[in-house]
């Protein structure tokens, strides 16, 4: 396979991870399913930021035929990280980077690569129970990273045991529950910068068969730039009563209450020579995000016998949105779904051998309403819709072990999505009819793989599998004449990868290709106007690019971590941009962080993010935006057990440069004020507390 452009050298320092290999929607929880090969490869140390759980998460995700990763929760514990962009920083081939608030952009291996706003082409979770609609449009501004004991990333078909099928796959954040819990009782305090202040408590327990968990994260920030006050709480609960070996069942309830001002998108200059001025149409419509949620997940894992487990839930979440942008965005959505997986191992001609086949329905109805925006409050009702989305995903995957080092994959997923909607008029607003429209997609996406492990438990992968992913309702953008004529993206990924420890190294590397028809791409057509985006099919494209890692313990005090992205995204002869390069996603980023501990208790870890090249902004290829480097400072220190104090200081020398962007069509012509600035200088402390 060759590469359109070449990597920089330092991709041979590989990407990362002693914190991470991943999931999916629904229910990758609590015990790890009996190991399938004779050894398994832990890859990561079994230290402070793998525990047992977490362990247990590792091992049972490494008999996957390709790339995944946890990230424990352990890993950002001393850090101030507020967001899912904290979350997967040492994820390779996770591009997710803050635009403001909890607001960030996350593609996986180009996926959503141009959407300019909320989550597409990624499944995201809790527990299951997903942060997207029934139609695929996500937020993550619902999400809070220490409401999770581990976080599972699944990245392309590889989320195939939980009937995914799109292009970046899934990531699924696990609750602790009575039993996996880190202590009893916990509470955290941390604050700082731009008048940032958070607190987090949690209590856990078992008693006879019963066990519990509960937390609460409140927090407040008046924000780097203007119009970027925000406030938040999450509250989770977890509790689960235990009928014997594998045999369990869980009530999980979540919810979440979020107020965030909207800075917005800016030019390149003023990005780079204001950066703290928010868009003067933000300030002066008073652009918000505020939602509130509830979800609820009855879940169980049960033994049917021997060879069989069954996992399986039904779920609900509600939310409420409250959104003045161009104008204020009324929604209120409910989703509700139920899941089912089969976990089978036994003999198939004499071959060990096993499977697993389940599938996953889900449904959502959305009531959306528009009104004038006056100052960010609601003036006149000037659009109403209804909205039906509605998914099932059938699948399977079997493993036939053909020698005790080798095993062979083979799987697929039947998928159907159907997408209804109806509009009504409005009296007095010209442009608004009676509108039903509906329309439905199917497919089946195959997917074949093997696995090789040697006897130092190193191992080797490669599999091939097919993605596609159905246009989304703010992609149809129904009209008079109907839904906008879109098809589903499809992909077909090739991958190949190793991961491995040899004494004080680990390492994690993959190659992945994907070539893609009628990739769903977007471009923002006025964005200081808040115009949505539009959406369009593009020619033949093409995905490929490196994901590594290089994790080295050069000392028993001193540990070296790298991550490295390669990516390689570009047009194959598409009618309108021929072979151009697709913007937004940086060709090159790599990340580093240097850790010493001493014994005394105290760390220190500086680190570095290098955007090594420029970035594409246009599909034409016209605009750049530029490479940048941001050293961030580290350091903690555990004052006796069960108490920590940290310090977490971001962007060193407050350089100025653009944290992401959205696309545009060709920035000669277009409207360029699509870039979101780097936050300057700042510093967090904090201190955390466990009985």
């Amino acid at each position: 396979m060759s590469l359109k452009t070449t990597a920089a050298p330092c991709a041979l320092l590989l990407a990362a991870l002693s914190t991470t290999v991943g999931a999916s929607p629904a229910l990758a929880q609590q015990t790890p399913e009996p190991a399938m090969l004779d050894t398994v490869i832990v890859t990561a140390r079994r230290n402070a930021d793998d525990p047992v759980v977490v362990a247990e998460a590792r091992e049972r995700l490494a008999r996957t035929p390709g790339a995944v990763a946890v990230v424990s929760a352990e890993s950002y514990a001393d850090r101030y990280a507020p967001n899912l962009a904290d979350v997967l920083r040492d994820a390779p081939g996770v591009y997710a980077q803050k635009k403001w608030g909890g607001d960030i952009r996350l593609s996986i291996r180009g996926s959503g690569i141009g959407n300019s706003s909320h989550n597409r082409g990624t499944l995201l979770a809790q527990d299951g129970v997903p942060f997207n609609e029934a139609d695929g449009f996500g937020d993550f501004q619902l999400i809070d990273p220490l409401i999770a004991r581990y976080t599972e990333v699944y990245k392309g078909g590889n989320a195939l045991r939980f009937g995914g099928a799109l292009l970046g796959g899934a990531v699924n954040l696990i609750t602790p529950t009575g039993r996996t819990a880190a202590s009893n009782l916990s509470l955290r305090l941390d604050g700082g910068s731009y008048g940032t202040v958070r607190a987090h408590a949690e209590v856990a327990g078992v008693r006879g068969d019963w066990d519990g968990f509960a937390a609460v994260t409140g927090q407040s920030v008046d924000g780097w730039r203007q119009q970027s006050e925000g406030k938040s709480l999450h509250l989770s609960a977890n509790i689960g009563r235990s009928f014997g070996q594998d045999r369990e069942v869980r009530l999980l309830v979540s919810g979440g209450d979020i107020h965030q001002e909207i800075p917005g998108s800016v030019s390149l200059s003023g990005a780079l020579t204001d950066p703290t001025a928010a868009n003067p149409g933000n300030i002066n419509l008073n652009y918000q995000r505020n939602m509130q949620s509830v979800r609820t997940t009855v879940q169980t894992r049960w033994r049917l016998d021997p060879s069989t487990v069954f996992e399986g839930a039904i779920y609900g979440s509600w939310k409420d949105l409250d959104h003045p942008i161009f104008q204020v965005i009324d929604q209120e959505s409910r989703n509700y779904g139920a899941f089912g997986r089969f976990d089978w191992q036994g003999q198939v001609f004499g071959l060990r051998a096993d499977a697993f086949y389940g599938a996953w329905y889900r449904q959502g109805d959305l009531d959306a309403k528009q009104w004038g925006n006056l100052a960010g409050q609601q003036n006149g009702l000037r659009a109403r819709s209804f909205q039906n989305g509605k998914g099932l995903d059938v699948f399977g995957e079997g493993r036939l072990f053909v020698t005790d080092r080798l095993t062979l994959v083979a799987g697929g997923t039947w998928g159907r999505a159907e997408r209804d909607y109806q509009s009504y008029v409005v009296p007095g607003v010209s442009g608004t009819i009676d509108l039903t429209v509906d329309k439905s997609f199917d497919w089946f996406a195959p997917r074949a793989g093997l696995l090789w492990e040697s006897e130092q438990g190193d191992q080797v992968f490669a599999n091939v599998t097919r993605s596609v992913e159905p246009p989304n309702f703010s992609a149809l953008s129904p009209t008079a004449a109907g839904y906008q004529p879109l098809v589903p993206q499809e992909a077909v990924t090739w991958e190949i990868g190793t991961r491995g420890r040899r004494g004080p190294v680990t390492w994690d590397v993959t190659a992945h290709r994907a070539d893609l028809d009628h990739e769903l791409l977007n471009f923002v057509v006025n964005a200081s106007l808040g115009i949505p985006a539009s959406t369009f099919n593009a020619g033949p494209s093409v995905h490929q690019g490196i994901e590594a890692g290089l994790d080295w313990r050069i000392a028993p005090q001193w540990r070296l971590r790298q991550t490295y992205a390669f990516s390689d995204f570009f047009f194959d002869g598409d009618k309108v941009y021929g072979d151009a390069h697709l913007p937004v996603v940086p060709p090159h980023l790599y990340r580093a962080e240097l850790r010493y501990d001493h014994p005394a208790g105290w760390f220190l870890a500086p680190g570095v993010e290098w955007s090594m090249a420029d970035a594409w902004v246009d599909y034409a290829n016209t605009l750049k935006s530029p490479a940048y480097t941001v050293v961030n400072l580290n350091m903690g220190w555990t004052v006796r057990d069960g108490l920590t104090i940290f310090a977490d200081v971001r962007n060193l020398f407050d350089d100025a440069y653009v944290s992401n962007f959205s696309a545009v069509t060709d920035a000669r012509t277009a409207s360029t004020a699509v870039f979101f600035p780097g936050e300057g200088r700042s510093a967090y402390v904090g201190v955390r507390m466990s009985y």
